[in-house]
């Protein structure tokens, strides 16, 4: 059991009384159904629209890990088939003609391996023995071959000469000589020395052949061209690439002798590249780096050979994503997030766009992320992910704008219990009387004519952005009797580039008066009890909960997790050091300290009253635990009420990954929360 564990595991039944109480199943969401949880992701819609495969993703209670396999539907009798699974089995991808399957699975004895199978039989072959795990694979237009992304080592970097070891001898491990200035990155830790490249294979086997080189990080989506000769691809392949981190040009490779060239040239942050049907065109998404600290993404189409470079969706102003050619090669399809809600659109050269499919949602399941992901066939079907508040993402498709799920992977989960509903929350910021998109979560078997306990939770990102879809952790705090108001404040994306814009430079800031906002039009529904109120929130909503607690002392309790407490600290350890000096703020801390101090929460700490617990993953290199012990310290030395909470293994991203740390760190939340409520008569014990 993990650190948390030692803690919070007697802390289950008090958080969750209903559910640890009863005699039979339980009628309501609970900690142990986190396991059960099944999800959708990755669907690709075979070339001629007849079937879809896709990945199913699950947890496994025994070793608390997720469990992955790849399924396929047949879409006219609605028939599933598994066809794969194990813990690396994903990245589907059809041959060209719909006979063959490509994946990655774990072949026994070795990481993970690229595989083909054909599908009318059945056999499955490993087309070749790959040193590393494979990645962004695609068909070459002939089926013959496949491309892909792979890691090519290279040799680490050496100071002086080190003594040769004895045979046999168990020495310390050798120094880790550090010269680059990306060296490590959250959910990978220190780099080893080497970079992504592309490279080929025959679809029948054979011999991998390494098609880029050099010091540069080559991959994203791999677009063949139609006559097969090249290979597309997005990099940065600057001198100075790892400076500037944001920027990537649309790339192409030659099949036949690796010659490259790039289409794009610098000052661009450009990706996800697709050929038109008639190799003519290029389509992609990107925009000119202008170094703001968030810009929204545009359908940009080109020139075959790079020129004529245009924008087909400027009068969107909205963020697009993952361009499909349509097979007449006059239109694209492309998703994008508007207002929280996914959608597929289908965008006419002349930028004119139609809405083909909505309602994506993504893989997460902690928290109410909006994302989703979708492919599309000759004929014009899209299969994408698709899900809302009571249930994860599943498979649906859609055809002249009628949509059709296939699958009901946590029907049998959810039969019989009551679910916490999610309703919107009209919200006008008291700032400048914006409107403020916000949801309220009211408890099972919810009561209007009672006062309940509140929780505000609010996202990271900050450019990220919530929506009506499923959260694990909103409803285990709604089954324990809490409203949940969760927002989109300014800073949130799918609102338009100013929208997103509204805290550049300026972070936090008035993000934190539409916040406050939301709190009181919550109240103002009359069921909040406004003496029991609650913050918390993760990166950037951990930053934010931190700078709330400084601001104001309305809450009776707060929960900062993985937060920024010291942005001069912070912007010196975190992994993404060069993207926060030089887009977040303009300047390094020893030109501007005041800009630095003036946004960061541990400038408010003297004004602090709140009793707050601090969460950070042991192994998180993007808010490292710095962060949240600097938080934590200042509050001990203040004596205000505080706990911290170290995840043991746990990144940035994966803070919440494994059910039982999921499931934990709900539990160890809500008895500090339990804590320091206010009961009739009183606070409790604590408080």
């Amino acid at each position: 059991m993990g650190a948390i564990g030692a803690a919070a595991a007697g802390l289950l039944a008090a958080a969750f009384p209903a559910a640890a109480q009863s005699d039979g199943p339980s009628r309501t969401f609970g900690p142990a159904d986190v396991f059960s949880l099944r999800y959708a992701a990755d669907p690709q819609i075979r070339p001629d629209g007849a079937a879809v495969a896709y990945v199913r993703g699950a947890y496994d209670i025994m070793t608390d890990k997720a469990a992955r396999s790849i399924w396929a539907i047949d879409l006219a009798s609605g028939a599933q088939s598994p066809l794969v699974e194990g813990p690396a089995a994903g990245e589907p991808r059809w041959s060209p003609d719909g006979q063959r399957l490509a994946f990655v699975a774990a072949a026994e004895g070795t990481g993970p391996q690229l595989f083909v199978r054909w599908m009318a039989s059945g056999v499955t072959a490993k087309v070749a023995a790959l040193p590393q795990a494979p990645g962004d694979i695609a068909w070459s237009p002939d089926g013959r071959q496949l491309a892909f992304t792979m890691f090519a080592p290279a040799k680490p970097v050496e100071l002086g000469v080190s003594l040769a070891k004895p045979e046999g001898a168990k020495w310390a491990e050798p120094l880790r000589v550090i010269d680059t200035l990306t060296y490590r990155f959250d959910g990978e830790g220190y780099l080893k020395a080497g970079q992504d490249h592309l490279w080929v294979v025959s679809a029948d086997g054979g011999a991998p052949r390494q098609l880029t080189f050099g010091p540069f990080e080559d991959g994203g989506r791999l677009a063949w061209t139609p006559d097969g000769r090249f290979v597309l691809f997005s990099a940065h392949r600057a001198a100075d690439w790892r400076r500037h981190p944001m920027q990537s040009d649309i790339c192409q490779v030659a099949v036949a002798d690796a010659a490259l060239t790039c289409l794009t040239h610098g000052g661009v942050v450009a990706g996800d590249p697709t050929v038109s049907p008639d190799g003519r065109q290029v389509a992609y998404v990107g925009f000119t780096d202008t170094h703001r600290p968030y810009q929204d993404p545009k359908l940009m189409v080109m020139d075959r050979d790079g020129g004529h470079a245009r924008s087909l969706t400027d009068g969107l102003d909205r963020p697009v994503a993952s361009p499909w050619w349509a097979a007449d090669g006059r239109s694209l399809y492309v998703g994008y997030a508007d207002r929280s809600v996914v959608k597929v659109a289908r965008v006419g050269l002349d930028g004119k766009a139609r809405d083909v499919a909505t309602g994506l949602a993504g893989g997460g399941l902690d928290r109410p992320y909006v994302g989703g992901a979708f492919t599309v066939a000759r004929n014009g079907v899209v299969a994408f992910t698709q899900g809302g508040p009571d249930e994860p993402a599943e498979v649906a498709v859609s055809a002249a704008g009628a949509a059709r799920r296939l699958t009901r992977l946590n029907d049998d989960l959810m039969a019989g219990k009551t679910l916490a509903k999610v309703a919107p929350l009209a919200v006008t910021s008291a700032f400048d009387h914006q409107a403020v998109d916000a949801w309220i979560v009211t408890p099972p078997n919810f009561d209007p004519a009672r006062k309940y306990p509140m929780i505000l939770e609010i996202h990271g990102g900050p450019y990220a952005a919530y929506g009506k879809v499923w959260a694990s952790e909103m409803q285990l705090y709604a089954a324990a009797g809490y409203v949940v108001a969760y927002a989109n404040p300014r800073g949130s994306v799918s609102y338009g580039d100013a929208f997103a814009s509204g805290i550049a430079h300026d972070y936090p800031g008035h993000d934190y008066d539409d916040l406050m906002s939301v709190v009181d039009a919550a109240i103002a529904k009359g069921f909040v009890d406004p003496d029991n109120l609650f913050v918390t929130g993760g990166s950037g909503g951990g930053l934010l909960t931190a700078w709330i607690v400084g601001k104001t002392g309305r809450f009776r309790a707060a929960a900062s997790q993985k937060p920024v407490i010291d942005w001069t600290s912070f912007a010196l350890t975190t992994d993404i050091y060069p993207l926060v000096t030089d887009d977040w703020f303009g300047k390094p801390p020893w030109e501007d300290h005041e800009a630095y101090w003036r946004r960061s929460p541990l400038s408010l700490v003297g004004a602090v009253k709140t009793p707050t617990l601090v969460m950070v993953g042991e192994d998180d290199h993007r808010t490292p635990p710095s962060q949240a012990e600097q938080f934590y310290q200042a509050l001990q030395l203040r004596g205000v009420p505080a706990t911290l909470i170290r995840v043991p293994g746990a990144s940035h991203e994966s803070l919440a990954d494994r059910p039982s740390q999921l499931d934990e760190e709900v539990a160890a939340i809500l008895a500090w929360f339990e804590r320091y409520k206010v009961r009739d008569g009183g606070p409790a014990a604590g408080g």
